[in-house]
């Protein structure tokens, strides 16, 4: 521990959503934060290289939560959906839980998305005192429903494990949950130990935004691009008002406020991930790279940017270890301590990266154990990173590299822009040096097989730690209209095990019962006994 925590911290963690790696400082994003009126003021640290997963929720939620890839959790393939009967696995400790037994008040503002099935699931039975927010990924910024198909939409605001019908005005979730989140530094007693988790529901799909908001991007032709200026505006604003409330209340010169987002943006509704590859929900650095930040007066070193590698299961580690708390032997961390690295400047620990490895997406047709020498079937989808170097194989995603869409429809006659990948069709390796090649157009794997192999050798040892894969099917009884309208728990695990015991019994009972309606006579005819 620094000399500087006589106590223990504060510890705030804010998210944004699907923001993608380079919007965060082409739309100014933090920056009343990060420009204060005395430059000796400024207690900040920038990863430009944090390393996320590729899609919003388990596959970051999860892995913040707990210290383990999503190969350990069961979590790899895609999200959980509403109708699911999946959740973060029990017997993983999460990251508030850990808090909690170090002595901090937890609480939790805002998008779950670790499933919700039974009520073990929910965030409050997870470590966190306190929840006011959302279980789904998404949902209407202001009436907070959410369909997931015709018949099953359902309301989804919550305060604890109850539906927060007297808590809701229709305000849009940004300023409501920044409300709430203000009001919770308010009454707690600073002097008492706090992890506040912020995950706003903002910059993801559905573009709602206040109008006032819009106003400052008359500019931008282009819809899409627009209300997504005018959101990451509003959630500028929002971490800025965060940030005035922790100086208020006394928190501020004892605490460390993190900020990443959970993937990268999305160009289809106005997200960039410019000039990186790729977008939300694929493997290439447009997908899992963002911007993060750490902003405390405990920083060693002030005004530094890292490019280290740093994954989001390292914030498990680092934060108990900041807080106090205590990492057991048997936990199996998947992520490191980084706060030396962060803080001092100190070489980061890390040296590789698990992306992913998802056997249940959609296989490459030209993958093989031939064309991965044996070591792997490169029809499957998977990514690493080693020190300089990224493998990828399978189907990485959607490969094209996306401009800023910044233009209307009828000015590009309603023709995408952006650059097409037609030479990587056929194929299911790649190999890049990211630090000399971040934006992955230069494939070496042909260039380096020896390289290759090394790391598709790495990747079949992951692979074979690697749990099954939770993925249920669809669950009937997850209908809202089941549940007076609201998303929430539907699976009792009592009477769940209760009616599977009488299902069996019945069967057996109505099995002896029959076998006793019929007898062997002595020259080996059956016939039916009476009733």
């Amino acid at each position: 521990m620094t000399e500087a925590l006589e106590i223990i911290p504060t510890v705030e963690v804010v998210r944004g959503r699907a923001l993608g790696p380079v919007e965060g400082e082409a739309a100014g994003l933090l920056g009343p934060i990060l420009q204060p009126k005395r430059e000796e003021e400024l207690w900040g640290w920038w990863g430009r290289i944090f390393l996320l997963s590729v899609s919003c929720r388990p596959l970051t939620n999860d892995c913040l939560c707990v210290p383990r890839y999503q190969i350990h959790t069961g979590l790899q393939h895609s999200i959980i959906r509403a109708t699911q009967p999946n959740c973060l696995p029990l017997e993983n400790v999460t990251l508030p839980q850990k808090l909690k037994a170090a002595g901090y008040d937890t609480h939790m503002v805002g998008k779950w998305h670790l499933g919700f099935y039974k009520r073990g699931c929910m965030p409050t039975q997870r470590g966190f005192d306190t929840f006011f927010g959302s279980l789904l990924g998404s949902g209407d910024y202001y009436s907070h429903y959410k369909c997931e198909g015709a018949g099953m939409c359902g309301y989804d605001l919550h305060e604890g494990e109850e539906a927060a019908w007297e808590q809701d005005r229709g305000l849009y979730s940004t300023l409501m949950y920044t409300q709430k989140a203000v009001s919770i530094l308010e009454n707690h007693d600073p002097r008492r130990p706090l992890f506040l988790y912020m995950a706003y529901q903002a910059v993801h799909s559905p573009l709602q935004v206040p109008e006032r908001y819009l106003e400052r991007y008359k500019s931008i032709p282009n819809i899409y691009r627009r209300k997504y200026a005018a959101m990451v505006s509003c959630l500028d604003e929002a971490v800025h008002n965060l940030t005035l409330a922790l100086k208020r209340y006394g928190y501020y010169d004892n605490m460390v406020l993190v900020y990443s987002s959970d993937n990268g943006g999305q160009p289809l509704v106005g997200g960039s991930n410019w000039p990186l590859r790729g977008s939300k929900a694929t493997y290439w650095e447009g997908g899992i790279r963002a911007v993060g930040f750490v902003h405390s007066p405990l920083l060693v070193k002030k005004r530094t940017k890292c490019r280290a590698l740093i994954h989001i299961t390292d914030w498990f580690p680092t934060l108990v270890t900041l807080g106090e708390g205590t990492l057991d032997e048997d936990m199996n961390l998947d992520g490191y301590d980084v706060w030396e690295s962060i803080s001092e400047g100190r070489r980061c620990p890390r040296q590789d990266i698990l992306h992913n490895i998802d056997p249940m997406y959609t296989k490459a047709k030209n993958g093989s154990w031939k064309a991965g020498y044996g070591l792997w079937n490169t029809a499957i989808r998977a990514a690493l990173r080693v020190g300089h170097w990224k493998l990828l194989t399978g189907n990485p995603g959607y490969s094209d590299w996306v401009p800023p869409q910044t233009f209307s429809n009828q000015m590009l006659t309603k023709r995408w822009h952006n650059e097409r990948v037609n030479w990587d069709r056929g194929k299911s390796v790649w190999l890049f040096n990211i630090t000399a090649d971040p934006y992955e157009r230069s494939d070496l794997s042909q260039r380096y097989p020896v390289i290759v192999k090394k790391m598709l050798m790495r990747l079949a040892q992951y692979n074979r730690t690697a749990v099954p894969v939770r993925y249920p099917a669809k669950d009937l009884r997850s209908n809202p209209q089941y549940n007076g309208g609201v998303w929430g728990p539907w699976y009792e695990e009592e009477k769940a095990v209760d009616s599977e015991e009488e299902g069996v019994n019945g069967l057996l009972t109505n099995h002896l019962a029959k076998t006793r309606l019929w007898k062997k006579t002595k020259k080996g005819k059956v016939r039916r006994m009476a009733d």
